[in-house]
């Protein structure tokens, strides 16, 4: 915190973040006056050098520079060498004081020398200025709130919870962006004054004043000319690369492993860098009340290659607790997340972390390469705009929409595919003829027209008219309007869907288990690689990441090289119809909802009966208001406990902190 500056507060807001580091905890306090009082605190997450010298937070030689920083520096032991060449003194191994001294001869520039995923604060007494820097893409998170003159920053949400002038006033545009996408994008929150620091920026804080400056943005870069078998055969010496710096650890390594190709690839390259057995983590789902999605298929794939590269595979099979693990997934994600696969993120952290502290990650390989369905949708919408409105909007849709409902008679096919491949079909069937960034919306939305404004309760409808979320597409379009139409599509979900969802996500549930994950596709080298692919190296054809499946074609088992876009499967619909269904019934109530005053009681209620008679099919926009309205319960409830785990007994009737 920036400020005069409260000792009991800032402990009181590392307590709750205690999960995020249990290794060590520390603080440092300067000035007495609101223009040069600083409050730093931390939590660590022991990764490289164990020893006390690590302790944060931590200072150069003369005491004018403090730094907390949570993450890591995959370059660091490169950066330390050239500064001891330049006379730095070191009491330690760790990055840390690698960015405290690089600071020291770049100032602010000190971002742009960085290689690796943080959330980094500094003080520089010299200068009376406080920093935050936040990672490219946005790995690690920053949340931040301006009161008066003061200024109060942290890792989670939570820890801002401690301090009493921060009002839990709720966003109601921020409420129509996760309605609509089921995430909140950055820089709101839910809560009406905190904000995120976005991906590729730094804040400063100088007497009382804040500014905020973007040093990275992941705009296509100028094609490279050669051909696909170059730049596959580049790109895999890249990524290979990467994991390499992405092992160096003084604790246990292990990675995900679903059996899809992005994770593959990952322990492909681990293979050839590390010494020792590699040990991989894969979650199943007992089959029950019908056919899994994904979890079988995850299962054997993810045996197929651990068995290849002579991983030590753990596949954990659960039968979670989902009615009590689900208020505590709510908790731990700060903001609501309507993306029922936190629950299997936040699972296979936990198993795991009794034998490894960092995990790897195939995320962000969809994003840079072309690996969504959505990904597609600016060719399929130029094909179906071919066709009259009145049969692609009317007949067609209708026809799609009657397979939906009766997919379970459709055979050959499993139900769960065939759902969305509806899905997806009525999406580009509805993008059709839009503008691009209006194509990109509507897929990326869970609403059509004029359900959103239906959903929200008439008393805010006219405070969020609109989810801005729909306006920053559009600029974000026009940021790069002169790039291909996949490249577009690709710049819109690095700055949005990347960070906001699925690396918000990981660091949360991981860190809630007090793992570290590390995501190799998001190295800088990897990422200024795949900025200058030409779009048909990422998708050709119905072929996507093809750049990528060329890469390991003779290193992947031909199945998972064939193997379409696989998630960690869970039996989500078959929860909320046996075990979720009198917790489902209880927070969505007529009375519930009533009371709440965000929502409309009758299209909440409509979309639970429409789902549990098979009319339609809201499984999935259900979970979001179940988790919207189980964070309610934890964070902005008279008396609600920010700190203690909750469990659903406790929740229904029915059933300036940088850490880690």
């Amino acid at each position: 915190m920036a400020g005069v500056v409260d000792r009991e507060l800032l402990q009181s807001m590392l307590a709750v973040t205690r999960h995020r580091g249990r290794d060590d905890t520390g603080i440092f306090v300067s000035g007495n006056a609101v223009e040069n009082s600083v409050g730093l605190g931390n939590n660590r997450l022991s990764i490289i050098d164990l020893s006390h010298a690590g302790h944060q937070p931590m200072s150069n030689e003369d005491e004018s520079v403090w730094i907390a920083y949570n993450g890591e520096v995959f370059d660091f032991s490169k950066l330390r060498e050239e500064l001891l060449r330049r006379g730095h003194k070191f009491k330690s191994r760790t990055d840390t004081e690698v960015i405290v001294h690089l600071y020291e001869d770049c100032g602010a520039g000190v971002v742009d020398h960085l290689n690796g995923m943080f959330a980094i604060a500094i003080w520089d007494s010299k200068r009376q200025e406080l920093l935050l820097f936040r990672d490219r893409v946005g790995i690690k998170p920053v949340y931040y709130c301006q009161r008066g003159p003061r200024l109060y920053f942290c890792s989670e949400i939570k820890g801002l919870m401690q301090v009493p002038e921060i009002s839990r006033e709720i966003d109601p545009i921020a409420l129509a962006n996760y309605l609509d996408l089921q995430y909140v994008p950055a820089p709101r929150t839910l809560f009406k004054h905190i904000r995120k620091l976005e991906p590729g920026h730094f804040l400063s804080w100088k007497k009382g004043n804040v500014s905020i400056t973007r040093y990275w943005d992941a705009t296509p870069r100028p094609p490279l000319s050669a051909g696909i078998d170059e730049l596959s055969a580049r790109l895999y010496s890249t990524l290979e690369d990467s994991v390499r710096r992405q092992l160096v650890s003084d604790v246990p390594v292990g990675l995900f492993l679903s059996g899809g190709l992005d994770s593959s690839a990952i322990l492909a390259c681990a293979a050839r860098v590390h010494q020792g057995k590699l040990k991989a983590y894969n979650i199943a789902y007992p089959e029950r009340h019908g056919r899994l999605e994904q979890s079988a298929d995850d299962a054997f794939y993810a045996a197929m290659v651990a068995d290849k590269f002579g991983a030590e595979l753990h596949q954990i099979k659960v039968e979670p607790d989902v009615v009590n693990l689900l208020p505590k997934v709510a908790y731990y994600l700060d903001d609501p997340v309507g993306d029922p696969h936190t629950v299997s993120t936040y699972l296979i952290c936990a198993a795991a972390k009794p034998e490894v502290t960092v995990l790897l990650s195939g995320q962000g390989a969809d994003e840079l390469f072309g690996g969504y369905r959505v990904h597609m949708i600016h060719r399929f919408a130029k094909l179906l705009s071919g066709m009259p409105a009145s049969l692609r909007r009317g007949i067609i849709l209708r026809l799609v929409r009657a397979l939906e409902k009766n997919r379970k008679f459709v055979p050959l096919v499993s139900p769960g595919l065939l759902l969305g491949l509806c899905r997806v079909s009525e999406k580009y069937i509805q993008a059709a003829g839009l503008e691009p960034s209006d194509q990109f919306a509507r897929a990326r939305s869970f609403c059509e027209a004029g359900e959103l404004n239906h959903l929200l309760a008439p008393e805010l409808r006219s405070e969020a008219v609109e989810a801005d979320w729909r306006q920053k597409m559009t600029e974000l379009f026009t940021n790069v309007k002169d790039a291909d139409a996949l490249d577009q599509v690709l710049y819109a979900d690095v700055k949005t869907f990347l960070p906001d969802l699925n690396l918000n996500v990981a660091d949360k549930l991981s860190m809630a288990a007090s793992i570290e994950v590390r995501v190799p596709f998001l190295d800088n080298e990897v990422i200024d690689f795949a900025l200058q692919l030409p779009p048909d190296a990422k998708i050709s054809g119905l072929t996507q990441k093809r750049i990528l499946r060329r890469a390991m074609e003779k290193r992947l088992p031909e199945g998972v090289l064939r193997r379409r876009k696989a998630a960690f499967g869970l039996p989500v619909r078959s929860w909320m119809r046996n075990e979720l269904r009198p917790m489902m019934q209880d927070l969505l109530s007529e009375e519930t909802v009533r009371r709440r005053g965000l929502l409309n009681p009758a299209a909440v209620s409509q979309m639970v009966r429409q789902t549990m008679n098979g009319e339609r099919d809201f499984t999935i926009r259900l979970w979001a208001l179940m988790t919207l309205e189980l964070w309610q319960q934890s964070y902005t409830d008279t008396g609600a406990s920010i700190g203690r785990v909750p469990l659903a007994s406790d929740m229904v009737k029915s059933c300036g902190v940088l850490a880690g």
